[in-house]
């Protein structure tokens, strides 16, 4: 299977509207894993590649406070 990946660099207007996007609640998530694993701009796709791992950093940061407090609340209304 060939690749067609477009390489051109992407200007301000088109920068905008792809963070625009990006920023919609579930519209966002859902063109950031299209941008992601398509071929399109190499550019646009890096950068979503690069958002998605720090989404997946995010959610385990979260979901390990949410494990550790959640863990120490349990553990203190036994106590009481």
């Amino acid at each position: 299977m060939e690749q067609h990946l477009d390489t051109r660099t992407l200007d301000a207007k088109e920068w905008a509207l792809t963070i625009f996007i990006a920023s919609l609640p579930l519209i966002g998530f859902i063109m950031i894993l299209v941008w992601a694993f398509s071929d399109g701009n190499i550019h646009r796709k890096n950068w979503a590649q690069g958002t998605l791992i720090i989404y997946v950093i995010a959610i385990a940061i979260a979901l390990a406070f949410l494990f550790l407090f959640g863990g120490l609340a349990l553990i203190g209304s036994w106590i009481n």
